[in-house]
């Protein structure tokens, strides 16, 4: 399944000189200040391109490499801020378009927030979301190479590897997704500025559910590359028996149950904004808003797919393993997971309106696992028939077998940038390293006046009299 295709927002035009006063004797950030704005610029730029460009076409490259550019420069402001180098004449208002909340007519309105923490947090919620569309274009431009029996081993190795390129970029978003919960948000809580009104994009259950889900996707990936050589190996005849090269089957049913639980706590995660509204009014018209729809049908969709994928690998593994003991329990795993391919099959999987053709891909992807289902449970099947006539268990006892999932890959904690100036910053650094260096020398060069001053007698048989 395709991972999730994130709106990415727009931005108002601002200027740091408005609002930012440099304190210092020299003036020492005025310089640094319009280069924050020239850096915001950017970004508001970029943003404008890519909504008005086609989803085949954006170049969220870009918008990473600007937003790269433009947080050493915010983070040198609030530092500059914090240590009162820079004064704020008044309260920074910043407007950002919301993508996650739920509107009428799937609307996305502007918002106005207070604070440089509130640029942070929107910043760096793009900044995930750029990665996480990102990788998505890069999985899509690979293509169903693992089936293809015309590539050639180099080639299916070099595609692994951009898979891989697509699992860190997920990875990355997950951390930076778990940043903001966990450290962003909680320092703007801390701050008191403007934290009321905040659109559900900008909440910390969200945005551990948003963490949640981008490693999910990443694990999704991780599969597809673990099972790459067997699907090739096995692509002219699907199903039993395995090829020599098939990866551990109990490792990818754990796998695919950790996508489960990481769907499912994700889906949770993302539904408690709509129940638990903000009991004091806001001019935002986002702060009594849910996440949209598509986030959630997307994530329940997930959820149930990679549950059938789960308990059709529990059911080949019982056959493989052991099918003149378990048939019956390989039979009943299969048949368990043909109903619930089946049902997302016939209902179809909830995709958004505007989103055909991953609505294709995904029913496409649901057939082409059908299928494989229906193989090996034809297969097994035959066998319990006919020569093991082991019992088929009910679905409730299948149920005190599901063994608990684990984690293929693991989220990158996401490390702040430098400050482009101010505190933390590396120019700061050393213009502190030579200032101390300069306090020695003058404390050196004092204590070598005092000693002489102390023991003026250096000549030859000085004090002696003759």
């Amino acid at each position: 399944m395709s991972t999730y295709l994130f709106e990415l927002p727009t931005t108002g035009a601002i200027s740091f000189g408005d609002f930012c006063v440099d304190t210092t004797a020299s003036n020492a950030y005025a310089s640094h200040i319009a280069e924050a704005t020239q850096a915001r610029a950017n970004l508001r730029g970029v943003l404008k391109v890519i909504k008005r460009t086609d989803t085949d076409d954006k170049d969220y490259l870009r918008l990473i490499k600007v937003l790269d550019d433009y947080l050493p420069y915010l983070h040198g402001i609030m530092a500059c801020v914090a240590s009162g180098d820079i004064r704020l004449k008044s309260e920074p208002q910043f407007s950002w378009r919301t993508t996650l909340s739920a509107h009428l007519f799937h609307m996305s309105p502007r918002i106005v927030l207070a604070s440089l923490h509130a640029d942070l947090a929107s910043s760096l919620l793009t900044y995930a979301f750029a990665l996480s569309n990102f990788a998505r274009v890069t999985v899509s431009s690979l293509g169903s190479y693992e089936h293809d029996r015309a590539i050639s081993e180099i080639e299916r190795k070099a595609k692994d590897e951009k898979l891989n390129f697509a699992v860190t970029m997920l990875c990355r978003a997950s951390g930076i997704f778990t940043y903001m919960s966990e450290k962003v948000l909680l320092d703007w809580d801390k701050a008191g500025e403007g934290a009321s009104g905040r659109p559900p994009d900008l909440s910390k259950e969200v945005n551990s559910a948003l963490a949640k889900m981008a490693l999910a996707d990443a694990q999704t990936l991780a599969i597809r590359k673990f099972l790459s050589k067997s699907a090739y190996d096995n692509a002219v005849s699907p199903g039993p028996p395995l090829p020599k090269s098939h990866p551990s089957i109990p490792l990818i049913f754990k796998f695919h149950l950790e996508c489960v639980s990481l769907y499912s706590s994700a889906r949770t995660l993302a539904m408690t904004p709509g129940s638990a509204r903000p009991s004091s009014p806001s001019s935002n018209p986002d702060s009594n808003a849910e996440v949209c729809v598509e986030l959630r049908r997307y994530l329940a969709d997930a959820s149930a797919f990679h549950a059938a994928l789960a308990h059709k690998w529990l059911g080949v593994d019982a056959g493989e393993s052991g099918v003149h003991e378990r048939g019956g329990e390989a039979v009943a795993w299969l048949l368990w997971a043909k109903k619930e391919l089946e049902d997302m099959k016939e209902g179809g999987l909830g995709i958004a309106v505007g989103r055909d053709r991953e609505k294709r891909g995904r029913k496409g992807r649901v057939a082409d696992e059908l299928e494989s289902v229906s193989v090996f449970l034809k297969h097994y099947k035959k066998i319990n028939d006919s020569l093991t006539f082991q019992p088929v268990p009910k679905q409730q006892d299948l149920q005190a077998r599901i063994p608990t999932g684990i984690l293929a890959v693991h989220a990158k904690p996401y490390k702040p940038p430098s400050p482009a100036f101010g505190p933390g910053s590396v120019e700061y650094a050393r213009l502190q390293t030579e200032s101390l260096a300069l306090l020695e020398e003058d404390d050196s060069s004092g204590d070598e006046a005092v000693a002489s001053s102390a023991n003026p007698r250096t000549y030859a048989g000085a004090g002696s009299y003759f």
